[in-house]
C-alpha cells in the first residue's frame, strides 16, 4: 500500500475510469477530476504527491493545470497524459518543469515506473530541503552554545553573590522576623532565574546531562500531576508495565516533561484530557528512523487543543520562534527549542504530529539503558538549626574576590574555619604549609576555571600528590558538563554548581565531611 495521494485529471470519463481503477489496484491513494476547473479546485482543498493530467481539455487545459501546480504547490509532482502527443506540446510541458510525459495509450506498468520515479524525486527533494532546514536550524544552536558558554561564568558567579548573602542573611534572622519573608521572596526569584539560565545552558556544547540509571514511569506520572495540579485539564496515562529503564539527567528530562505538559496544557484553554503514554520501542535499519537502531522508550503527550498550523510545524522546535505572548509566564520561544536540545544530547528525537483544530502529539525516543534500575539509599542530612560538632579547617579557591568573601563567610556561620585563595599555586602552597605544622585542612573547594592560573582539576591533581587522602569539592559557574558529571574520576568527592545557596553548601560539607550530630 502507498502512502502517496495522486490526482488524475481527464475528461475522457472512460480512461478516467478504467486508469482509475488500475491505479488504485497497484494500491495508490487517488482522486479524480473531470476538468482543469475540478482539479484546481480540489488542489485548493488538500495536498497531493503527484498530478496526471491530461494535456488537451475544454477552457483550462493541462498546461494551465500544470503552471497553477508549479506556481502555487511546490511539493507537488506533474506527469502530463495525453493522446495528442507531439513535440511542440511536450517540450513545453518540460519547460514549464514537468517531471514527465505519457502518450495514451501506456501499459499500466510503464505508468507505474514514471510515477515511482517521480515520486523518489519528490523525497528526495523533500529530504534536501530537510537537511537544509536541519542545517540552519544547527547554525542557530551553535550561535546560542557560543553565547552561552561565554556568560555562563560570570553571571552564575554574580548570581551566587546575590543568592548566598540573601540565604546568609536569613540565618542571622528570627523567623517570624517581617524581613525573613521579604528576603525568601526575593530567594525565590533568584531561584527562577537560575532555572532559567539553566535552561539557556542546555543548548551550550559543553553541556553534558548527568545521567543517572532509573525507572521513568513514576517520574513521568507524578510531574504531569504536579503540572497540571491547578489547571482545568487532566491526566490520562497508558504506561507499559514492563517499561524499560533508562539513563537520563532527571532535572533536564523534568524539564522537557513540563515544557510540553504545560504546552499540551496550554493548547486547550478550556481544559481537556492529556494522554500521556510510554512504550517500549525497537528501531531497526528497517524502520528507516532517524535515530540508531537499538532499544528506546517512546514517550509521547497528546492534546485535543488547537493544533499547530503546517507552515509552523517546521518552525517551532527553532529558537526564540513562540506563537505566545513574550514574558517571564509567557513564552520566550525557547521551550520546545530546549527540549530539542536536551533530547538530542540524551540520544534521542523528539518529534510532532499535528493538525489545526485536532490537536498535536508530541513524541520523544530516549535510549533504553542496559542496566536494571537501581534503588538508591538516602543520606541524613542535618538541618541548618541542627547543632553540629563542627572544627574543621576549609580551603576555598576561587579567582572572584567576592565569591572568596561569600564562601568564607557562609562558611564561618556554619562553624568551619575558612581560608581563601585565588589561583592553584598559592592553594597548594597553602596545603602544603597546614600539613607541615600539624594543623591540615580537612576539605577544599576548588574552582573549575581560573582566569590566568591553574584551575580546579590540575590543582586536585597536584593536591593529591602531596596528600592522597584529600578530600575536595569541585565547583562551578559554566554549564554542567562531564567533569561535574563524573567528579570522582578526578579525585573529588563532591560538587557544588554555581549558584548555591547556605543550605546547598551545608548539605553538601555535611556529606563529604560526615559531620557529627550532636544528640
Amino acid at each position: 500500500m502507498h502512502n502517496h495521494k495522486i490526482l488524475l485529471v481527464d475528461d475522457d470519463t472512460l480512461v478516467l475510469e478504467f486508469t482509475g481503477i488500475a491505479l488504485i489496484n497497484q494500491g495508490y491513494e487517488l482522486k479524480t477530476a473531470e476538468s482543469g476547473e475540478e482539479a484546481l479546485k480540489l488542489l485548493e482543498e488538500e495536498a497531493f504527491d503527484l498530478v496526471i493530467t491530461d494535456l488537451v481539455m475544454d477552457a483550462i487545459d493541462g498546461i494551465d493545470v500544470l503552471k497553477a501546480v508549479k506556481e502555487k504547490y511546490a511539493d507537488t509532482m506533474t506527469i502530463i497524459f495525453t493522446g495528442y502527443g507531439n513535440l511542440s506540446s511536450a517540450v513545453e510541458a518540460l519547460r514549464l518543469n514537468a517531471e514527465d510525459y505519457l502518450l495514451k495509450p501506456c501499459k499500466i506498468e510503464d505508468m507505474v515506473f514514471r510515477i515511482e520515479r517521480c515520486l523518489e524525486k519528490l523525497e528526495l527533494k523533500r529530504r534536501i530541503r530537510r537537511m537544509e532546514a536541519d542545517a540552519i536550524k544547527a547554525r542557530k544552536f551553535e550561535t546560542i552554545a557560543v553565547m552561552t558558554d561565554g556568560i555562563a561564568h560570570d553571571y552564575n558567579n554574580l548570581l551566587s553573590v546575590v543568592m548566598g548573602n540573601i540565604s546568609l542573611a536569613q540565618t542571622y534572622l528570627k523567623p517570624d522576623d517581617k524581613n525573613t519573608k521579604l528576603l525568601s521572596n526575593a530567594e525565590k526569584a533568584l531561584i527562577q532565574i537560575k532555572d532559567l539560565t539553566q535552561q539557556l545552558f542546555t543548548f551550550s556544547e559543553n553541556f553534558t546531562p548527568m545521567k543517572k540509571n532509573i525507572a521513568i514511569a513514576p517520574m513521568l506520572k507524578s510531574l504531569a500531576m504536579l503540572f497540571t495540579s491547578e489547571s482545568e485539564s487532566e491526566c490520562h496515562f497508558d504506561v507499559a508495565d514492563n517499561l524499560w529503564s533508562v539513563e537520563i539527567d532527571r532535572a533536564q528530562i523534568g524539564q522537557v516533561i513540563r515544557n510540553l505538559v504545560l504546552n499540551a496544557e496550554d493548547a486547550m484553554p478550556l481544559g481537556g484530557t492529556i494522554k500521556i503514554s510510554a512504550i517500549n520501542k525497537k528501531i531497526t535499519r528497517e524502520n528507516k528512523s532517524v535515530t540508531s537502531p537499538g532499544e528506546y522508550i517512546e514517550i509521547s503527550i497528546e492534546d485535543r487543543g488547537v493544533g499547530i498550523p503546517p507552515e509552523l510545524t517546521d518552525k517551532i522546535f527553532d529558537p526564540y520562534f513562540s506563537t505566545k505572548e513574550k514574558g517571564v509566564q509567557k513564552g520566550m520561544g525557547l521551550g520546545l527549542a530546549i527540549c530539542h536540545s536536551v533530547i538530542k544530547k540524551h540520544g534521542g528525537y523528539l518529534k510532532v504530529k499535528s493538525k489545526p483544530g485536532e490537536g498535536s502529539v508530541f513524541s520523544f525516543l530516549l535510549p533504553a539503558s542496559s542496566r536494571k534500575t537501581v534503588k538508591s539509599g538516602t543520606l541524613r542530612i542535618p538541618s541548618l538549626h541542627t547543632p553540629l560538632k563542627v572544627s574543621e579547617k576549609i580551603l576555598v579557591m576561587d579567582d572572584e574576590e567576592m565569591i572568596r568573601e561569600l564562601s568564607a563567610e557562609m562558611l564561618r556561620r556554619l562553624g568551619y574555619d575558612a581560608i581563601c585563595s585565588d589561583e592553584g599555586l598559592k592553594t597548594l602552597s597553602l596545603y602544603q604549609e597546614a600539613m607541615e605544622i600539624g594543623e591540615p585542612f580537612d576539605a577544599a573547594i576548588l574552582d573549575l576555571t581560573i582566569r590566568g592560573g591553574m584551575g580546579g582539576i590540575e590543582t586536585m591533581r597536584e593536591l593529591l600528590k602531596i596528600d592522597s587522602q584529600a578530600k575536595a569539592i569541585i565547583s562551578t559557574g559554566y554549564s554542567v558538563n562531564e567533569i561535574m558529571m563524573d567528579y570522582k574520576k578526578y579525585g573529588f568527592c563532591g560538587v557544588i554548581a554555581k549558584p548555591y545557596s547556605f543550605q546547598k553548601l551545608h548539605d553538601v560539607l555535611s556529606r563529604v565531611l560526615e559531620v557529627e550530630v550532636i544528640t
